[in-house]
C-alpha cells in the first residue's frame, strides 16, 4: 500500500512538474503529458513484485533494507529514462534541455519513495527478528545512520534548490517572452503558485521521511531502554533485537553481550554462595551425628511455608520470590553454631543436664555471631542476613519464652518463625537418643497445640494446608533414603 501511494503520487506530480519546468512539455495537451507517465509507472508497479521477490526476499535480512532502497530508486530512474527517450522519439524534445528535467523530477520523487519504503521494510525486518527470535550480525563496514541522515538532508536540499533553479530559468524565459502582454501582478502570482507547488510536493515527502526515521529510532531506543531497565532490576533473560545493519545494531549486539556476561557472572556468584552455604552446613552436620537429612528437609519445609504465605496480608510485603529463594538457600545454616559446642555435650547419647542445656542453647548466638562477620562484609541485603536471622532466632517463641533474646510475636523475624516450625516438626518426626520418632499426625497435633504460644498462629494455619506436603517431604528426604543415596 505504501508503494502504491508513492506511485499514484508520482503519476499526479510528475505531469504537473513537467509542465512547470519544461517549456517543451508545456506545449503538449494534458493527455499527451499524463498517459506516458501513467503507462510507465503502471509497468513499473507490475515489475516491482517479481523483482522484489528475486532481489530482496532472497537476500539476508541485514542486506534487505539496502536492496529495497536501490531497487525502488532504480525503478524510478529507469522509468524516468524511458519517458525521456519517449519524448525525444515521439515529439523530438532535446534530451538535455527537456529530458534531464524529467529525469531529475521523477528520480527525485523516487529517492523520497525509496527512502520511505526502505525505512518501512526496516520495521518489517525488525518484526521478523522479534517474532522469530533470530538476530543479525552487523557488518564491520556498515553504513552509519548519521551518514544516512546527512546524505538524505543533502539530497533533499539539493533537490529543492535544483527545482527552484529550473523554475527560475523557465520563468525568466517566460517573462522575456510575454512580459509586455501580462500584467506584472499576474506574473508574480503565477510564479508564486509554481514555488508553492514545489513546496507542497517536497515538504510532505521530507517530513514523511523524518517521521519514518523517528519511528525507527524510537523503536531502537525503546528496545534498548526496556532491556537495560529490566537488567537493573536483576532480570537477565532478555535481549535487545539486533535488527539493523548500523550502529544501533552494533549497540544492541554489545548490550546483549554485556547482559549475558552479567548473567554468567551473577550465576557464578550464586553458585559460590550456594557452595559456601553447603560447606558451612556440611561442617555443622559433621559435628552432629543426629543431623542426617535434617538440613535437606527443613529447608524444603521453610520454602513450602513461605510459598503458602506469599499472598497472606501479614507476609506478602516480605515474601517475594527472591526472598523465598534466599530463605531456602540460607535455611541449612540454622544450626551452624553447633560447631562451637563441645563434643561432650553435642554428642552426648543421653539427656542433657540443665547446665549442659544452657551451653547447648548458646549455639544460636554462636552461629549468629559467626555469620554476622560475613554479613558486615556482604551487606544487609545479602543471603547472610537471612542466615544470621535464622541461626539466631529459630529457637525464639511467639509468647517470648524462647532463646537467646526472648523475642515475642512480630519481634521475631519471619525467617526465624518459619524455621522454628520447620525445625520442631523435623525434630518430632526424627528418632533421637532420648526419644523415638513420632508419626506425622502426632507431630502435627503437637505443633497445633503450640500455636500462639510457641509458634506464629498464621504459620500454623499455613501448615494445616500443607499437611500432606510436609509428610511427602519427610518421606522423600528421610534419613533412610539419604543413606541409600
Amino acid at each position: 500500500m505504501r508503494a502504491i501511494l508513492h506511485y499514484l503520487a508520482a503519476m499526479v506530480i510528475v505531469p504537473l512538474y513537467g509542465t512547470r519546468v519544461c517549456p517543451f512539455i508545456e506545449t503538449l495537451n494534458p493527455a499527451q503529458v499524463i498517459i506516458p507517465i501513467v503507462v510507465v509507472m503502471s509497468a513499473q508497479l507490475v515489475l516491482r513484485r517479481p523483482l522484489r521477490a528475486w532481489l530482496v526476499c532472497r537476500a539476508p535480512l541485514k542486506h534487505q533494507v539496502e536492496r529495497v532502497f536501490w531497487l525502488e530508486l532504480g525503478l524510478f530512474a529507469t522509468s524516468a529514462i524511458v519517458v525521456m527517450f519517449y519524448n525525444d522519439l515521439v515529439y523530438g524534445f532535446p534530451l538535455l534541455a527537456s529530458g534531464l528535467k524529467v529525469f531529475f523530477g521523477l528520480t527525485g520523487l523516487g529517492f523520497f519513495a525509496a527512502s520511505d519504503i526502505a525505512l518501512a521494510h526496516e520495521r518489517t525486518v525488525a518484526d521478523i527478528i522479534e517474532r522469530d527470535g533470530t538476530t543479525i550480525e552487523p557488518d564491520a563496514n556498515y553504513f552509519p545512520l548519521t551518514r544516512k541522515v546527512a546524505l538524505f538532508a543533502s539530497i533533499s536540499i539539493s533537490a529543492l534548490v535544483g527545482v527552484f533553479m529550473l523554475l527560475v530559468i523557465k520563468d525568466m524565459a517566460w517573462i522575456v517572452r510575454v512580459g509586455d502582454q501580462i500584467p506584472l501582478m499576474d506574473m508574480q502570482i503565477s510564479i508564486l503558485k509554481e514555488f508553492a507547488f514545489v513546496l507542497i510536493v517536497v515538504l510532505p515527502h521530507t517530513l514523511n521521511i523524518i517521521r519514518s526515521y523517528a519511528h525507527n529510532l524510537n523503536r531502537a531506543f525503546s528496545n534498548q531502554t526496556r532491556v537495560l531497565s529490566q537488567v537493573t532490576m536483576g532480570e537477565y533473560n532478555l535481549h535487545v533485537p539486533v535488527a539493523s545493519n548500523d550502529e544501533f545494531g552494533v549497540m544492541a549486539m554489545h548490550t546483549n553481550t554485556m547482559v549475558q556476561r552479567i548473567k554468567d557472572r551473577t550465576a557464578e556468584l550464586a553458585r559460590t554462595r550456594d557452595v559456601t552455604i553447603l560447606s558451612l552446613a556440611t561442617l555443622a552436620e559433621t559435628r552432629d551425628n543426629e543431623t542426617g537429612a535434617h538440613i535437606l528437609r527443613t529447608q524444603r519445609y521453610v520454602r513450602a511455608l513461605a510459598l503458602q504465605l506469599q499472598d497472606h496480608p501479614r507476609f506478602c510485603q516480605d515474601l517475594d520470590d527472591e526472598t523465598i529463594d534466599l530463605l531456602y538457600k540460607s535455611a541449612p545454616l540454622h544450626d551452624v553454631g553447633k560447631v562451637g559446642i563441645p563434643d561432650a555435650i553435642l554428642l552426648k547419647p543421653g539427656k542433657l543436664t540443665d547446665d549442659e542445656f544452657k551451653i547447648m542453647k548458646t549455639h544460636a548466638s554462636l552461629g549468629a555471631q559467626a555469620l554476622e562477620v560475613a554479613e558486615r562484609e556482604l551487606g544487609t541485603n545479602s543471603f547472610m542476613h537471612f542466615a544470621r536471622e535464622i541461626a539466631e532466632t529459630h529457637h525464639e517463641k511467639w509468647d517470648g519464652s524462647g532463646y537467646p533474646n526472648g523475642l515475642k510475636g512480630d519481634e521475631i523475624p519471619i525467617s526465624g518463625r518459619l524455621m522454628a516450625v520447620a525445625d520442631v516438626y523435623d525434630a518430632l518426626i526424627s528418632k533421637r537418643v532420648y526419644k523415638p520418632a513420632f508419626p506425622h499426625s502426632q507431630a502435627m497435633d503437637i505443633l497445633r497445640q503450640g500455636s500462639a504460644s510457641h509458634f506464629d498462629p498464621d504459620i500454623i494455619a499455613a501448615l494445616d494446608v500443607l499437611d500432606t506436603r510436609f509428610a511427602d517431604i519427610a518421606q522423600e528426604f528421610s534419613d533412610t533414603s539419604k543413606a541409600a543415596q
